[in-house]
C-alpha cells in the first residue's frame, strides 16, 4: 500500500470541516421535511374543503390531487433553474413557494384559489425533491455522502408524520376539522398554516449556507468555489477539488443544457439516463404510494375496522422512519446497489404474499372482502415488512443515487428528466389504483406491484452500477 497516499487522504479528512457539511445538508434536508408534510396536510382538510367551496366528489379529487399537478412541473423545471440559478438559489425559492402555499391554501375563498396554491406548493415539492439530495451530494465527501442522502428519506416521512400530528391536535381542540379555532377560523385551515414555521424556517436558514462549490465552477466562478471549497475541505484540498471539478466539466466548458444528455456520437439519449428514468419509474411501481395514499381504504376493504386502519398506517409510518434510520448505517458501508436488490427481491416477496392474502377473501353479506383471521396477519405481516423492505432501499437510495450518479455536466438535466418520471409514475400509480380495485380488486391490483418488484431486481442486477466511495467527478455517462 501506497503510504503516502494513505497519509494524504488522512490529511484530507482531517482538513474536512465535518460538522460545516452535515450541518448544510441537514439544512437541506429540511425542503424534504416540508415536501411530506405538504403531502400530508391535506389528509386531514377534506371535510373543511367540502363545508367551504361545496364541492362535488369530483371536484374534491381535483383539490386533493392538484398538488400533483405541480410537481412533475417543479421536479423537471428545478433540474434547470439549478444549472442556471444554483442550488441554493432554487431551494430559496422553493421556500418562498411554501411559505406562499400554506398561506394562499389557508386563506383562500374559492376553489380555484386554494387549486392555485397546491399546485403551487406541488412546485415546491417537486423542487426541493430534486434539489435538497443534488445539493447534499454535490457538498458532501464520498466517504458519507449516502449516509447524510438519506437523511434526506428520514425527513420527509417526518414530515408526513408531523403533519398527521399537528391535523389530528387541530381537530382536537377545535372538536372537528371544520370547528373553529383561533381568531374566528376553522382548524382545517390552521392545518395549513401550520406549514408557514418550517417554511420560515428553512428560508432563514437557507440564507446561512453557500452555493455549490459544482455549481459555482461550471459557472466559473473560481474564487466563490474556492472559497466554498477551503470551508468545506480545506485549504490544503481545495484547489485539487477545483481541479478535478472544471476537468469533468465539457470539454469547450459551455453552460450545462438538456441537449448534453444525447450522445453526439449516436444521437440517442445516454444510458445514464435510461437508468435514472428506470431508477425513478421502478420507485412508483412497485406501490408504495398504494400503502401511503390509500392504506386506511385498503385495509378497511379486506374487513379492518376504520379505527383499526389508522392505526396500521401509523405503525408503518413508524417502521418506515426505522428502516430509514438502518440504511444511514448501511448505505455507505454495503453500498446502493446491494440494498436496491435485496430491496427488490424482499418486496417481491412480501408482495405476492399479500396478493395471496388478498386472493383468498371472501365477501361478507355487505359484499366487502373479508379475511380469515390467519390471512388477515399474514396479510397485515407481510404488507409491513413490505415497508420495511421499501425503506431500506427504494424509498431513500433511489433518492441518494439520482443526487449523485450523473456527471457533473448533466446532473442538472439528468435530475430534470428523472424527476419527472417519478412524479408522473406517482400520479399515474395514485390515480388507477381505485379503477384497479374496481376492476381487479386487491389481489389483481398487488398482483402487478408484484411483478414490477420482480422485474426491478433484473433491472438493479443488469443496468445499475455501484456509486458508493466515488467522488462526484468519478462518474460516467
Amino acid at each position: 500500500m501506497n503510504t503516502s497516499a494513505v497519509e494524504s487522504t488522512s490529511t484530507i479528512q482531517e482538513a474536512e470541516n465535518t460538522r460545516l457539511i452535515v450541518l448544510i445538508s441537514c439544512v437541506a434536508t429540511i425542503g424534504g421535511f416540508l415536501f411530506g408534510f405538504d403531502s400530508g396536510v391535506i389528509n386531514g382538510t377534506v371535510d373543511g374543503l367540502k363545508q367551504a367551496f361545496h364541492s362535488t366528489d369530483a371536484e374534491l379529487g381535483f383539490e386533493v390531487a392538484s398538488m400533483l399537478l405541480g410537481c412533475a412541473l417543479g421536479a423537471f423545471t428545478a433540474g434547470r433553474l439549478g444549472d442556471l440559478w444554483g442550488r441554493r438559489t432554487v431551494l430559496l425559492i422553493s421556500s418562498v413557494m411554501f411559505l406562499v402555499s400554506a398561506l394562499g391554501a389557508g386563506f383562500a375563498t374559492s376553489s380555484v384559489v386554494f387549486v392555485a396554491a397546491r399546485v403551487l406548493g406541488g412546485f415546491a415539492v417537486g423542487a426541493a425533491s430534486v434539489m435538497s439530495p443534488a445539493y447534499i451530494a454535490e457538498v458532501a465527501s464520498a466517504r458519507y455522502r449516502g449516509r447524510l442522502a438519506t437523511v434526506q428519506q428520514i425527513a420527509i416521512i417526518s414530515g408526513l408524520f408531523c403533519a398527521f400530528l399537528s391535523n389530528y391536535f387541530l381537530a382536537h381542540a377545535a372538536g372537528a376539522s371544520t370547528g373553529v379555532l383561533w381568531l374566528g377560523q376553522e382548524a382545517w385551515r390552521w392545518m395549513f398554516w401550520m406549514m408557514a414555521i418550517p417554511s420560515v424556517l428553512f428560508l432563514l436558514l437557507l440564507l446561512t449556507i453557500p452555493e455549490s462549490p459544482r455549481f459555482l465552477v461550471a459557472k466559473k466562478r473560481k474564487d466563490e468555489a474556492l472559497a466554498v471549497l477551503q470551508r468545506l475541505y480545506g485549504a490544503a484540498s481545495a484547489r485539487a477539488k477545483f481541479a478535478a471539478i472544471d476537468v469533468s466539466l465539457a470539454e469547450d466548458h459551455h453552460r450545462p443544457r438538456l441537449s448534453d444528455l444525447v450522445n453526439k456520437t449516436t444521437g440517442k439519449l445516454r444510458p445514464i439516463v435510461w437508468v435514472g428514468i428506470g431508477l425513478a419509474t421502478f420507485q412508483q411501481l412497485v406501490g408504495i404510494n398504494v400503502v401511503f395514499y390509500y392504506g386506511a381504504v385498503l385495509w378497511q376493504a379486506v374487513g379492518f375496522s376504520e379505527s383499526d386502519a389508522l392505526l396500521i398506517n401509523v405503525l408503518s409510518g413508524g417502521l418506515s422512519i426505522g428502516a430509514c434510520i438502518v440504511t444511514v448505517f448501511l448505505i455507505d458501508r454495503i453500498g446502493r446497489k446491494p440494498l436496491l436488490w435485496i430491496g427488490s427481491a424482499g418486496m417481491a416477496v412480501t408482495l405476492g404474499i399479500v396478493t395471496f392474502a388478498f386472493a383468498s377473501a371472501s365477501l361478507d353479506a355487505t359484499g366487502k372482502l373479508a379475511l380469515s383471521g390467519t390471512m388477515g396477519v399474514v396479510a397485515l405481516a407481510a404488507a409491513n415488512i413490505y415497508v420495511i423492505f421499501f425503506n431500506i432501499s427504494w424509498g431513500p437510495v433511489m433518492w441518494v443515487m439520482l443526487g449523485e450518479m450523473f456527471p457533473n455536466q448533466i446532473r442538472g438535466s439528468g435530475l430534470a428528466v428523472a424527476g419527472a418520471a417519478q412524479w408522473t409514475s406517482n400520479f399515474l400509480i395514485t390515480v388507477t389504483f381505485p379503477m384497479l380495485l374496481a376492476s381487479i380488486g386487491l389481489a389483481g391490483a398487488y398482483g402487478l406491484y408484484t411483478v414490477a418488484a420482480v422485474i426491478s431486481v433484473y433491472f438493479v442486477l443488469r443496468y445499475v452500477h455501484e456509486t458508493r466511495g466515488k467522488e462526484l467527478e468519478q462518474m460516467e455517462g
